[in-house]
């Protein structure tokens, strides 16, 4: 029996679309911070069948399935028990699914002795979500091609920031990022642009990374998650992940800004809020996005670490 601890990320330049060839491989680079409140504790114990229980309940997922399966076809594995918890909304647009599969590669490469590092766990992990490859690393991560296994930026002392997330749902999304991330690819009108942009958001972010400049960073990661959303948008049928609460704690946000506090937001595919600032406006942040209607709770998180073994 092996527990193995795992933290979700917030991509700082988005990605939403596959390449078409296998490996589960993001059609664009992208860019994340990994976050240390919220988190995904994985045990994975020998067993008869292969069962997997997520916060308590037995389910069938066949994307748990299918990376199993993966490893398998490299690895003699036994069946496993795995048990999954996450201390924060799962399915809701806060990326349970990078964490789960960061901390299950985590603890299945101890469990069985597969002496994996952590590039090459993150390259594994891509294949239950291609963002589970981020959160194997601490700090900033970067998913690039050519390998396509994540690598870290910078490590968390680099440059400490801080996000307070505003959970404004606790439901699981009706439409998941994988199916979404399909129907954009084949029905946006403007899907090949985006692509076509990325490489210069990344490099921006990179940049703006490496000399901490917080304003150059809040305008590439703010309008890489607004051209994500608008794929979203212009996709058919549309798609629409956030509620009223989101677009008041966006508002709220530049509003702050504007008044000179340094905060940023970015959203992924869910209506949950995630704002980005320095650690001296945590407070003014927390209490302004706390007072809107509509936000169930907010979450302080820094920047965390990467998956690791806590058992045995």
């Amino acid at each position: 029996m092996t527990t193995a601890v795992a933290h979700p990320n917030i991509a700082l330049v988005k990605y939403w679309g596959k390449q078409t060839k296998p490996g589960n491989l993001p059609a664009t680079p992208n860019l994340s911070i990994t976050l240390d409140t919220l988190l995904t504790e994985t045990t994975v114990t020998a067993a008869e069948r292969d069962e997997f229980l997520l916060n308590g309940r037995a389910v069938q997922d066949a994307k748990v399935a299918r990376f199993l399966g993966a490893l398998r076809n490299r690895y003699p594995l036994p069946a496993y028990r795995i048990q999954s918890e996450n201390n924060f909304p799962t399915g809701a647009g806060l990326a349970s699914s990078a964490s789960g599969f960061a901390a299950l590669m985590c603890a299945i490469n101890a469990d069985a002795g597969l002496n994996m590092n952590a590039e090459i766990m993150s390259e594994w992990a891509r294949l239950g979500s291609a963002s589970a490859a981020r959160s194997c690393f601490d700090g900033f991560v970067a998913l690039v091609p050519p390998l396509w296994r994540a690598q870290r930026l910078a490590p968390a002392a680099h440059w400490p920031l801080s996000v307070v997330v505003a959970v404004t749902s606790n439901e699981a999304k009706s439409v998941s990022s994988t199916q979404g991330m399909e129907r954009s690819r084949e029905t946006s009108a403007f899907y090949n642009a985006w692509v076509r942009a990325s490489g210069d958001d990344f490099a921006c972010a990179s940049d703006a990374i490496n000399q901490q400049d917080f304003e150059q960073l809040s305008e590439v990661a703010e309008l890489s998650c607004l051209k994500m959303h608008s794929i979203m948008l212009t996709s058919k049928p549309t798609l629409m992940y956030w509620n009223a609460a989101t677009l008041a704690c966006m508002e709220e946000i530049r509003r702050l800004r504007s008044d000179g506090t340094p905060v940023f937001f970015t959203i992924d595919a869910g209506p949950q809020v995630k704002a980005v600032c320095l650690p001296d406006a945590v407070d003014s942040v927390t209490q302004a996005l706390g007072g809107i209607p509509g936000v169930k709770q907010t979450i302080v998180c820094n920047l965390g670490g990467g998956a690791r073994v806590i058992s045995p």
